[in-house]
């Protein structure tokens, strides 16, 4: 039975099961499987590592060859790559809070990783590791580059027309937060739980 049901998706989909999702208690079940939730969790990680990468990567490559150059257009003057450094928030608010920012951003990662635990929902795995990479590319910055430790500047270098300049750990978190918000509103949970008001 127990089989039948694992195959159907009863414990591993709350939504169709119509039951409340399996805690992960840590423990493999009776079938010997792992908790769904793991899965979950390497998605997660899965989506940080690439978007972290990809910013790390675009920022290497802007400061290596874009930083201190005249900007290039990409799509008329409509859109262009533009390297500056923001001590600021993203979109270039706040300069004068670096350090601020700097600890909200760890802040961040640590909930995340807090709330991995309990995290069945894949879209929520998503969203998370989104705002994950984001927030781990930009406190990258923060720690490594000038003028110091936990008061560096941020690359930024996308740069569209009548908008604030900004990077891809930018572009990563709104994105994350776009959905978590979108998730909200369909009354999902990152359990998994599904309210229908």
């Amino acid at each position: 039975m127990a089989e039948a049901e694992r195959i159907i998706g009863t414990p591993d989909n709350p939504e169709t099961g119509g039951g409340e999702p399996e805690q992960s208690g840590e423990v493999a079940g009776e079938d010997g499987q792992q908790p769904r939730g793991r899965r979950r969790i390497a998605v997660l990680f899965a989506v940080a590592a690439v978007a972290y990468a990809f910013d790390l990567i675009s920022k290497m490559i802007v400061v290596a060859k874009l930083e201190h150059h005249e900007p290039i257009d990409i799509v008329g003057d409509w859109l262009r790559f533009n390297a500056i450094r923001n001590a600021g928030a993203a979109f270039g608010f706040g300069e004068a809070f670096t350090i601020i920012f700097t600890c909200i951003a760890a802040a961040v990662i640590v909930v995340i990783a807090r709330l991995a635990r309990k995290l069945y929902s894949l879209p929520w795995a998503i969203a998370l590791g989104l705002l994950l990479g984001g927030a781990l590319g930009n406190l990258t910055d923060r720690i490594f580059r000038a003028p110091g430790v936990f008061e560096g500047a941020v690359v930024d270098f996308i740069a569209p027309k009548g908008f604030a300049v900004f990077n891809l750990a930018d572009s990563a978190i709104v994105c994350g937060g776009i959905l978590i918000v979108l998730l909200s509103f369909r009354g999902l949970d990152p359990d998994g739980t599904v309210h229908k008001d």
